[in-house]
C-alpha cells in the first residue's frame, strides 16, 4: 500500500458504485508509454524504493539485495556509483539545496547520509527500528524516516544530523510518505488504513483520517486538507508504489506484470491505460521532465507446479525498466 501527494493516491478495495461512477467519466486519449530499455544491475533480485533526482540526472535504486544503493546516470542509463553497507536499505531522500542524501537502513537501523557529487558517505545517524520510506522536508531542512517495526518517525536535521525527535509516535506501521511543500509530512499507516499528517516545524502529529477500506485492486484518491476519500480507480495487483507524470498517476503492479495509468476528468479517476511491464516490478519512480518511469525488477524463471513454488529470479539478473514515450 502507497500514498502520494497531488491529493493523496494510495491502492485500495473499491466498491462497485464508485467504480462505476469513475467510469462514466470521460477521458482524454492519453499519451502512449511503453519499456524503452532495460538497465541491467545484477546481484541479488531483492530491492524496494528508487528515488528519482531529475535535477541531477540521477536514479538511486535502494538494492537489500545487496546492502547497497546503486547510482544511475539517467542520460547514460548506466551505473556510475554505489553507495556501499546501507544494510537491508528501504529508501533515498535527496536534499539538493544542501547537497546531501539519505538512506534509511532497515537492517541496521539508521541512516547513510551521504554527498550528492561523489557518492560517498559522509556520517550515520540512528533511527527507530526498520526504517523503511524517508523523505526530505524542505522548508524545515528535516529528513524524517517512518520505521515500520516500531511505528514512529526520527526526525532529524538535514545539515547537521542533529536529532529532533528520536520517536515522533504515529499510532500505527508507516510505509510511504509525501510531503505538500508547506510544512506537513504525510504517511500511510498500513495496517489502519489511514493517513497521518505531521507538522514538519513542530515535529508533532496532527490528525489521522481513514481510507479504509485499503485493500486490493483499488486507488484511493484523498483529499488531505479535508481529510476524506474523494474519489477511487480500479488498478492492478501488488502494488507497491505510485507515481506521476504529466497529470497521470501510474501504480507498480507487480502481480500482474504491468502498470496501470489513471487518469482524471471531473474530479472522477479512472484506469486509462495498461502498459506491459514485468512480474515483481511492484515500486516506481518518475521523472516528470524526461516523461519516463523507473521500475527495479528481475529476470524470472518459469514457475516450479511440482514443487509449488512460483517463479525464481534468475541468478544475477536485477535490472531497471525504462518506460517512456
Amino acid at each position: 500500500m502507497l500514498e502520494i501527494m497531488r491529493n493523496l493516491l494510495v491502492p485500495a478495495a473499491a466498491t462497485a458504485a464508485l467504480v462505476l461512477s469513475a467510469a462514466g467519466a470521460a477521458f482524454a486519449a492519453p499519451p502512449v508509454y511503453k519499456v524503452q530499455t532495460k538497465i541491467k544491475i545484477g546481484g541479488a533480485a531483492r530491492w524496494d524504493y528508487v528515488y528519482v533526482d531529475s535535477t541531477n540526472h540521477r536514479l538511486y535504486v535502494a538494492h537489500s539485495g545487496a546492502d547497497a544503493v546503486e547510482v544511475i546516470d539517467t542520460v547514460a542509463d548506466k551505473v556510475v556509483a554505489t553507495i556501499p553497507n546501507t544494510k537491508g536499505v528501504h529508501g533515498v531522500a535527496v536534499a539538493n539545496d544542501l547537497g546531501k542524501g539519505y538512506t534509511s537502513n532497515g537492517g541496521s537501523n539508521d541512516v547513510t547520509i551521504f554527498d550528492l557529487k561523489t557518492s560517498k558517505p559522509t556520517g550515520n545517524v540512528k533511527t527507530g527500528q526498520n526504517p523503511d520510506s524517508i523523505i526530505y522536508e524542505p522548508t524545515t531542512h528535516r529528513v524524517f524516516t517512518f520505521n515500520g517495526k516500531s511505528n514512529d518517525s526520527t526526525v532529524f536535521d538535514a545539515k547537521t544530523g542533529e536529532i529532533v525527535s528520536a520517536s515522533l509516535p504515529l499510532g500505527g506501521k508507516p510505509e510511504f510518505a509525501q510531503v505538500d511543500g508547506k510544512g506537513h509530512v504525510y504517511a500511510n499507516l498500513e495496517d489502519k488504513n489511514q493517513i497521518v499528517e505531521i507538522n514538519a516545524k513542530d515535529a508533532t502529529v496532527t490528525k489521522h483520517y481513514s481510507i479504509a477500506p485499503c485493500d486490493g485492486k483499488t486507488m484511493v484518491v484523498s483529499d488531505p486538507a479535508a481529510g476524506k476519500v474523494v474519489s477511487t480507480a480500479t488498478i492492478g495487483e501488488g502494488v507497491d508504489g505510485v507515481a506521476f507524470d504529466d497529470g497521470y498517476a501510474f501504480s507498480a503492479n507487480g502481480k500482474d506484470g504491468n502498470i496501470t495509468m489513471v487518469g482524471e476528468s471531473g474530479g472522477k479517476y479512472a484506469a486509462v491505460a495498461t502498459i506491459p511491464t514485468q512480474i515483481r516490478a511492484r515500486t516506481i519512480g518518475a521523472d516528470q521532465s524526461a516523461h519516463k518511469l523507473y521500475l527495479p525488477t528481475a529476470e524470472y524463471g518459469p514457475a516450479d507446479t511440482k514443487g509449488g513454488k512460483g517463479p525464481q529470479a534468475l541468478p544475477d539478473s536485477f535490472e531497471i525498466l525504462v518506460v517512456g514515450r
